[in-house]
């Protein structure tokens, strides 16, 4: 680019589109070529559900909070059922 100074200045000319516009479509809109895509990651998709988890039952935590302090939470029926609800995950 070279700068000649003010005696180099043209007057005014007319302006003309970079790109032919199609008459039938308004100016401004374009046709999509291959459409457009949105990807949500797996974080962003956990923290959108957050709203949906049900509220919680302070009350119920604090009562399991005092059994496992009291060592009265684990019981040996309560492992048995973790053992059957386990085994039959994998098997």
């Amino acid at each position: 680019m070279q700068i000649n100074g003010p005696s180099h200045v043209h007057g005014p000319q007319s302006i003309s589109p970079t790109q032919p516009t199609n008459p039938a479509q308004p100016a401004g809109l374009t046709e999509a070529i291959g459409g457009d895509e949105v990807s949500i990651s797996r974080e962003a998709d956990i923290l959108s559900r957050i709203g949906e988890l049900p509220d919680v039952r302070q009350e119920r935590v604090d009562q399991i909070r005092a059994e496992i302090a009291n060592g009265t939470y684990e019981t040996q029926e309560k492992l048995d059922l973790a053992i059957a609800r386990l085994l039959e995950e994998i098997a």
